[in-house]
């Protein structure tokens, strides 16, 4: 894997640099068509917790909302009460999907002045919401297609979730299954846009590209992506970016943008400390995942080196491993979530490596492709 440290020219460092500091990722937001049945999805299926509520009964008249957690990786699943809102036109032309990927912020005015001088299309302009628990600094900037990043600053906080929502009180509680953080999200984008959304990041959010992979890299017989990821300055977001490129059939990326509409959040990897316990318990309750041929395992011994893990114990499950200069890690894919080959997750343990699994690519393609030949989309 080749890997792209980016250096600067000192009249760059400047533009370059994040002005504002982002903690993590405070929580990422599904429009969906049932958010009800969605939440019962993600907490039997997932393991995540019932956390709060909004919706008829707080006050709300066109959405509800339902907030989940696990670790520290928040989901809020909304869905539209009334036929003719933002949200249901956003559901009809894409379907279930990732609407906001939220910062947590230190300062969410000067996040969105930053961030809107550096030509970032504002999504919503800094306002405060509070309650009786305190209040919350809210801002918002356009990404890629439709998505958006909120900036959310909570300093002065100390409710369950937002203001205006509730604790969600639930006597169906299925126990988590061992997901801890969101370790990356991957955004698809059209032919040609890779770089203008990786100067995007760099310019308006002070991001570095991290990594970069071309269709050498990334590619079989049939399908090629190139790639770039993104990362902030303490390393906690990365935003992998990818676009088709030329093959000789329909790659995954070019599916995923039929069938969404356009560009958007392929994928949301969640990191786990023991993904043989995550994996198994996820294929308990019901989580499909891809097929990785067998004679995938053959030559791990020599690719990878030695692991902690049971490759034996690896290999029934459909866990796949790599390696770089720091150590090694462990990553599965799920089949998509929604009914439209959108939306999957990647379940990920990092024994040290910081990379990708590039030395996983080939095998990974040739499952999806497999996939998409079943779907009649190759």
């Amino acid at each position: 894997m080749e890997t792209h440290l980016t250096t600067l020219e000192p009249e760059q460092k400047k533009a370059n640099t994040e002005s504002f500091t982002i903690n993590g990722t405070d929580y990422i937001e599904f429009y969906v068509g049932n958010a009800k049945q969605a939440a019962h999805f993600y907490k039997t299926a997932f393991g995540f917790q019932s956390l709060a509520y909004a919706g008829l009964e707080t006050g709300l008249k066109d959405r509800t909302s339902y907030v989940l957690r696990q670790g520290k990786i928040t989901l809020v699943l909304t869905t539209p009460l009334t036929p003719d809102s933002e949200i249901a036109e956003h559901i009809k032309k894409h379907g279930d999907g990732v609407k906001v990927i939220a910062f947590w912020v230190e300062d969410a005015q000067k996040s969105y002045d930053d961030t809107i001088q550096r030509g970032a299309k504002s999504y919503l302009q800094p306002t405060s919401e509070t309650d009786a628990k305190g209040s919350v600094k809210l801002s918002g900037i356009y990404t890629y297609g439709e998505t958006v990043h909120v900036f959310v600053e909570r300093k002065n906080y100390d409710g369950v979730f937002l203001p205006g929502y509730i604790k969600w009180e639930s006597s169906y509680n299925p126990t988590p299954t061992g997901l801890e953080y969101v370790d990356h999200c991957v955004g698809n984008v059209n032919v040609g846009e890779m770089n203008k959304y990786a100067k995007f990041y760099e310019e308006v959010l002070g991001f570095k590209n991290l990594i970069t992979f071309d269709d050498k890299d990334i590619s079989t017989e049939y399908t090629a992506l190139m790639s770039k990821v993104m990362a902030n300055g303490n390393g906690r977001i990365k935003f992998p970016i990818n676009e088709p490129a030329k093959g000789k059939k329909k790659s995954q990326i070019e599916e995923y943008l039929d069938f969404y509409q356009g560009p958007g959040c392929q994928h949301i990897a969640v990191a786990t400390d023991d993904i043989v316990f995550t994996v198994s318990e996820l294929q308990k309750r019901g989580v499909e995942f891809l097929h990785v041929p067998g004679t995938y395992y053959d030559t791990v011994p020599q690719r990878v080196g030695k692991i902690k893990e049971d490759l034996n114990v690896l290999k029934g499950l459909g866990i796949m491993v790599d390696k770089d200069e720091e150590g090694y890690l462990l990553q599965i894919f799920t089949k998509p979530v929604e009914d439209r080959p959108t939306l999957f997750f990647e379940i990920i343990q990092r024994v040290g490596a910081k990379s990708f699994g590039k030395g996983n690519f080939q095998a990974l393609f040739e499952s999806i492709e497999a996939e998409q030949a079943k779907r009649g989309t190759l």
